[in-house]
């Protein structure tokens, strides 16, 4: 949920530091600091954004740095609160991605025998900790103390009196950077991208030591060799690229996405357990559910096979065991709870399958196979282009399991999404942005559509907005509709037609204002409908498609009317690595 951010090297450390917080900033932004070392350790930080930053002050002196940028989980956000944390002498600092569980026996320990805490934070206790345990070698205390520890965490770790870096990882993202005379640690590639292509991804129990220019890693008490990676993404690719906010540069390079992420997957590269499957449980969380909620729709309807379907926060609490495929979607490959669905299949001796953005991640290296999506670096908090291509990865696993039956509907995907991504929404954003509730009602397939719609207005624009299935607003929902709160609805040709245009019938009729996504030339959707967002004709996986981009575009355009911070939504990060 934080990233991290070290360097040892040549260059000054913390105008690197400060730009590398701002390619991490989607994964936190309440707070960051940073602490670099020169003849003793010097700490900025501050509550609020890096990107907010103009000048550093002048203690921030030399060549070897930590830095943190902060999504609060222990303690609100502010100056005391934001990492770099320190122990008693002030020579030890800690930066934490993850959270310890038994902080809080820790810290009453500690302050049992005198140790003072600054912070209301659970990474803290690892200062004061390795303060105890360090005598003259950084490295060997902090092997010390993981020991003690509970719970996840990538630390970053220096000390007054050694010119080195210690960082450890534990079922939280750690990848090193390898640079010529200089060595790099992250939460993730993206502030990398400047400096090398070169990366080693971290495991768990690994340990680097990281000086200027060099780095052992160790898991256990011997050095251990690991395998160097090439990145193939490129600065460009988190650039904004003249576009007002990423989330609108994402949307954009949808059909392009959609493309690459259908083609991408073919008979060759299908694993051999989707192939034999007789029945298939999807794990996700927000909009990787979503998707995974679209799937179950479409391959039960195309070939038959069920379908088990699991949040990735509740499938840890489920009694009932599951024996065939598991299939886990996450963009990030390091979502904690989808991650432990992967291991938990593992170790039942399940089938298990990753859905993932990023080559390399803890999920890939933990699942027996891997779709990837290659959908690109995605910055914006809220979820577009990844989504589009995990349902088009999606989509063509179900293509391929029902001997490619969709393959003519699926080679229009790119000029059907290009097509609509002009469409004027003028009238409904107006609509939108002065409303402070929302409905979001589709049938079948289109259920999901609208509950990724409602997730992405409430994301950021603030406006409350809930999905439902439209055959269920009778069964409580009703009594909240008035003429104060839209509802926003796909109804277009199909076997649910028929009943969705009674459905709408019923809502109109208690004067509620009627958003439709529908074709254009649908006299009684023409009827109904206050406004009307047209979606071409077109297979219906397409039109999944499509009305999930539009509903994408007017989340984004309602946001940007009213002012909202698109692209670090509030109370949001873009990596969720803790349960």
């Amino acid at each position: 949920m934080c990233g991290i951010f070290g360097y040892a090297g040549f260059r000054i450390a913390a105008p690197v530091l400060v730009e590398g917080l701002k390619r991490l900033e989607y994964r936190g932004y309440d707070s960051f600091g940073i602490a670099t070392l020169a003849e003793k350790i010097s700490i900025y930080k501050k509550a609020g954004k890096v990107s907010a930053v103009s000048n550093l002050p002048d203690s921030l002196q030399g060549t070897l740095g930590i830095s943190h940028t902060r999504w609060a989980t222990h303690g609100i956000p502010s100056d005391i609160n934001a990492h770099p944390h320190l122990d008693c002498n002030e020579e030890i600092a800690v930066v934490h991605n993850g959270i310890i569980e038994n902080y809080a026996g820790l810290k009453r320990d500690l302050i049992e025998r005198g140790h003072i805490f600054r912070s209301e934070t659970d990474t803290e206790v690892i200062a004061h900790l390795i303060e105890e345990a360090y005598s003259d070698d950084l490295l060997h205390a902090v092997k010390s103390v993981l020991p003690l520890l509970t719970g996840s965490y990538a630390i970053l770790v220096i000390s007054a009196g050694e010119e080195r870096i210690i960082a450890a990882r534990n079922q939280s993202p750690l990848v090193l950077g390898i640079g010529d005379g200089e060595i790099f640690a992250a939460s993730d590639i993206t502030p990398l991208l400047e400096y090398t292509s070169r990366v080693i991804y971290l495991d768990d129990g690994d340990i680097a030591d990281i000086r200027p220019g060099e780095y052992t890693i160790y898991n256990g008490d011997s050095p251990i060799e690991k395998t160097i990676s090439e990145i193939t993404w490129t600065q460009d690719t988190v650039m904004k690229s003249g576009f007002p906010h990423f989330m609108l540069k994402e949307i954009f390079e949808q059909p392009d996405v959609i493309h690459h992420a259908i083609h991408s997957i073919t008979e060759e590269t299908l694993p051999q357990s989707l192939l034999n499957a007789n029945s298939i449980m999807v794990v996700g969380c927000g909009s990787s559910y979503h998707a995974g909620m679209i799937f179950r729709y479409l391959l039960e309807s195309a070939c038959g096979i069920p379908v088990r379907l699991e949040l990735g926060s509740e499938y840890k609490y489920s009694a009932v065991p599951f024996n065939d495929v598991i299939i886990g979607v996450s963009q990030s490959g390091e979502t904690a709870d989808t991650l432990a669905a992967i291991k938990k299949g593992i170790c039942n001796n399940v089938k298990t399958v990753a859905v993932t953005n990023v080559l390399n991640s803890s999920i890939t290296r933990s699942a027996h196979d891997t779709l990837l999506m290659h959908a690109g670096p995605e910055i914006s908090v809220a979820s577009s282009k990844s989504f589009i291509a995990q349902v088009g990865v999606l989509m063509q696993v179900i293509n391929l399991l029902a001997g490619g039956t969709c393959t003519e509907a699926l080679s229009h995907a790119r000029q059907a999404i290009e097509q609509i991504l002009i469409t004027d929404l003028s009238k409904a954003v107006d609509l939108c942005s002065n409303a402070e509730h929302l409905f979001y009602v589709g049938r079948g397939v289109f259920y999901p559509v609208m509950m990724e719609g409602a997730l992405k207005m409430k994301e950021i624009s603030y406006i409350h907005a809930e999905a439902y299935a439209a055959g269920e607003l009778k069964h409580g929902p009703f009594a909240l509709l008035s003429p104060q709160t839209p509802v926003i609805a796909v109804c277009v040709p199909g076997t649910a037609y028929e009943v969705m245009l009674g459905n709408l019938k019923e809502m109109k009729s208690r004067g509620t204002p009627l958003i439709a996504l529908g074709i254009q030339d649908d006299i009684d959707l023409n009827d109904i409908a206050d406004i009307l967002i047209p979606v071409p004709e077109a297979h219906p996986w397409i039109q999944v498609l499509t009305t999930t981009v539009l509903l994408q575009l007017l989340a984004y355009h309602t946001a940007d009317s009213l002012g909202r911070e698109i692209d670090m939504p509030r109370n949001l990060a873009k990596s969720v690595t803790v349960e």
